[in-house]
């Protein structure tokens, strides 16, 4: 039998869930993002120059949710793109300066949170739950 509440999975996803739900609190209204956008706003804020495909990859998020973020993101003028040069169908995405203004504004806050959650665990649990994260990542990779 399955015990929901124990499996490695559903937990993973609930965190999930509640730690973005808490970050959502520093950007949701007062930008109009919902939590997919703001990762797709993050990762283009980290790694100009990206494609939608490449988003994607580098999220883990479904390719339609993501191409839906980057065109909401785009009517709201926080994010661009550009064709790129090898393939016309292809375009890289770039924030525009006002996306670049939210960017800067939601990336403290974000730290912020992340830093008052991992202070319940002590200096050598954030260091041990960082290298097992690491290696349950590798060790689910496709």
């Amino acid at each position: 039998m399955l015990e929901l509440d124990q499996f490695l999975p559903y937990r993973l996803s609930l965190l999930s869930n509640q730690v973005s739900r808490g970050i959502a609190k520093t950007y949701a209204d007062r930008y109009g993002l919902s939590v997919t956008a703001w990762r797709v706003l993050a990762v283009v804020g980290r790694y100009d120059g990206l494609t939608a495909k490449a988003v994607a990859e580098r999220t883990a998020m479904d390719k339609v949710a993501v191409s839906r973020a980057i065109k909401r993101l785009c009517d709201q003028r926080y994010m661009q793109r550009q064709p790129t040069r090898h393939d016309g169908r292809a375009q890289v995405l770039s924030l525009s300066q006002r996306g670049q203004s939210v960017y800067n504004a939601v990336v403290p806050a974000a730290l912020a949170y992340e830093r008052d959650l991992l202070q319940h665990l002590t200096a050598a649990e954030r260091k041990q739950f960082d290298a097992l994260i690491g290696r349950l990542l590798a060790a689910s990779a496709d």
